[in-house]
């Protein structure tokens, strides 16, 4: 039996009781959260506001709100996510310093990469802390980059959800990823952010990671390219190679 905090803190019991019934009963209406939770409609839509950024609910277009990537299944392993942290990180650090762009790696979790983490630029104009969040794997950059190097069978079952066309195109895409080692995305998931990715070679049990540099599309040009790929594609060997003595 397990008893109720002395110093519960309100907002926070409620956002998980919230994520938890959206995980076991489905998408729910604004009206309906209310309702269950027994609070007015305007702090049920700040509640589900913060789920949706955190990746905990997704607003539906007839506009309930159903349970988020977080919640579905594709969870990586939780051994995975903190040993890749704590070897990635270092070398984040030095990509920031390097290249002096918002560093981030990711993780491959069913048709979504999860960032595991993070490390900021220090400009003042940059990519925030992704940490937590979660894209669609054929959109971000280090999901394509993993994409590419997945054989058939295994990406198909990740682009499934694709229709026969938007499938085509992504394909192509991917041979130009695996033939050059990288993957771009240039806004394809939020304006004004561009972003490169190159996959980390599976090593120490961890499969499936990513290291990409995300940068505002007004700094970002074809000419820095080539630093970038060069400066990720030493930094994600240095990963494997850690991961593989580890």
């Amino acid at each position: 039996m397990r008893n109720k905090p002395a110093y519960a803190i309100g907002s926070v019991d409620s956002a998980l009781l919230l994520a938890t019934l959206l995980q076991q009963e489905g998408a729910m209406r604004v009206t309906d959260v209310a309702a269950r939770l027994g609070v007015s409609v305007s702090t049920a839509h700040r509640l589900l506001g913060m789920l949706v950024y955190r990746d905990f609910a997704e607003q539906l277009p007839d506009r309930r709100y159903a349970p988020g990537p977080v919640l579905r299944p594709g969870a990586v392993p939780q051994a995975s996510v903190t040993t890749l942290r704590e070897v990635a990180v270092p070398h984040l650090r030095r990509l920031v310093d390097a290249v002096g762009e918002t560093a981030n790696v990711v993780l491959l979790a069913g048709a979504v990469v999860r960032f595991v983490a993070t490390v900021e630029s220090r400009q003042v104009l940059r990519v925030g802390d992704r940490t937590g969040r979660t894209l669609p794997a054929h959109l971000a950059s280090g999901g394509k980059a993993l994409l590419a190097a997945m054989d058939d069978a295994g990406r198909a079952a990740v682009l499934a959800a694709l229709d026969e066309a938007d499938g085509a195109r992504l394909e192509r895409e991917l041979r130009t990823v695996r033939r050059r080692g990288f993957a771009l995305n240039d806004q394809a998931t939020e304006a004004g952010l561009t972003a490169v990715g190159v996959a980390v070679p599976a090593a120490g049990g961890v499969e499936g990671a990513a290291l990409s540099l995300a940068a505002p599309s007004v700094r970002y040009s074809r000419d820095r390219l080539p630093e970038w790929v060069a400066h990720l594609t030493e930094a994600a060997e240095a990963v494997a190679r850690e991961l593989g003595a580890a």
